[in-house]
């Protein structure tokens, strides 16, 4: 989504300008090519050699720098840009982006683009909500602009309050989320299951799986980036929610089930990268089961099964996380719960099982063609398991005439 993207990103005078550089590196490494221009008092916390460094691109320092590339057509950034970033905006900034004053060379460019405009208000709490501030922002919405955070936290006052620069994980997040607007899944609502269940023994025990969820969040977030709209099922994880994603916790299969029906009845697409517990105990102790010497026995009973129930008028795509007999044991999810496609893969390999970042996978489908990946990130399969469902989706045309 960021490869090959022009983005200028503006840097204001902020004690949270040095998070910026952070920005600045992560678009980069993701192939963007990013143009950084910063006000003349962001330069009095951190150098704009940073940002060339970074960025291996000219920095913008002045309206009328005759050594800038941009120097005789001011406007020319405004042009190129794919998307306006501002992080940190501070109130002077959104104050002149309200009331359209173009005085020095992010404001003007601003002013001149087109392209969608992202801001990240960073600021002491009275200032972020003082009346005016306030109504500034209100401006810039109404205005389509996207306003990430504040966040609450440790203030250069050294108080703790609102106005503290959004996590930058989330601001690239809403940055990927704003240019994936007009993707292949736009107008898409597409439902991911993610993490392993836990199924509750007692009070402190439950019978669980090593999933982490990061196959299932992979696909969140790269659905997210196609432009489509994202409902998460999470069972326990560590990850962070990814932003623009609605996320509904659960815990235990039956948990998973109930959110399952009730999402999908509006859903294109259900993928349950979950790890869902095969089995639960049947009685559930009240207290806190004490060693003994004799040991435990536990009576297990299935729970449900999800994917094979679970009805509508949407793709469905299994995953099969297999120890032995890999495409033999995928085929056979793929024909009994009836999916469109299956992504197998083998859990003992150490580069592709639980945990990992990376994933080696074979995609089948329902007419039993085969596709075999190379070792990839999880979010690389995430793209090409999507390239096959955006392929099954029918087209919005068809689809609305089917109904009426």
């Amino acid at each position: 989504m960021l490869r090959s993207k022009t983005i200028v990103l503006g840097v204001t005078g902020g004690i949270a300008a040095y998070k910026a550089a952070e920005i600045a590196s992560q678009l980069t490494q993701a192939g963007a090519k990013v143009n950084v221009i910063m006000t003349e008092e962001a330069v009095q916390f951190i150098s704009a050699v940073t940002f060339r460094a970074l960025t291996g691109r000219p920095v913008v320092t002045e309206m009328f720098d005759l050594a800038s590339e941009f120097s005789i057509e001011h406007v020319s950034l405004a042009k190129a840009a794919d998307i306006v970033v501002i992080a940190p905006t501070t109130a002077n900034i959104i104050a002149k982006l309200a009331a359209g004053i173009a005085d020095e060379m992010l404001c003007c460019t601003v002013l001149a683009t087109k392209a969608p405009v992202l801001i990240a208000p960073a600021m002491e709490t009275n200032m972020y909500t003082n009346p005016i501030t306030q109504e500034n922002l209100s401006k810039l919405r109404a205005r389509d602009f996207v306003i990430v955070g504040p966040a609450t936290g440790w203030l250069a006052s050294g108080k703790v309050g609102l106005g503290r620069l959004a996590d930058i994980n989330d601001i690239i997040g809403s940055v990927r989320q704003v240019l994936g607007r007009g993707g292949d899944l736009t107008g898409r609502h597409i439902v991911v299951t993610a993490g392993g269940t836990q199924e509750p023994v007692d009070p402190v025990r439950y019978l669980s799986n090593r999933s982490s969820g990061k196959m299932g969040y992979a696909l969140a977030e790269a659905a997210r980036d196609r432009g489509a709209k994202v409902t998460l099922i999470s069972a326990p994880t560590s990850l962070p929610e990814p932003v623009g994603v609605n996320v509904i916790r659960v815990c235990t299969a039956e948990e998973m089930r109930q959110a399952v029906e009730n999402v999908t009845l509006q859903a294109d697409s259900l993928i349950m990268a979950a790890a869902v517990a095969d089995y639960r105990p049947r009685k559930r102790a009240k207290d806190k089961i004490k060693k003994g010497k004799a040991g435990l026995t536990l009576e297990l009973e299935c729970t449900s099964d999800i994917l094979g129930t679970v009805k509508g008028d949407f793709i469905k795509v299994g995953f099969a996380a297999e120890s032995s007999n890999v495409l033999e044991n995928a085929r056979a999810k793929l024909k009994q719960k009836r999916l469109d496609l299956v992504v197998a893969n083998d859990i003992t390999a150490s580069d592709s099982g639980f945990g990992t970042d990376t994933n080696r996978v074979t995609i089948i489908d329902r007419k039993g063609k085969i596709d075999s990946l190379p070792l990839l990130s999880k979010r690389e399969v995430a793209d090409r398991v999507l390239d096959q469902v955006a392929a099954l989706l029918p087209k919005p045309k068809s689809r609305r005439s089917s109904k009426c």
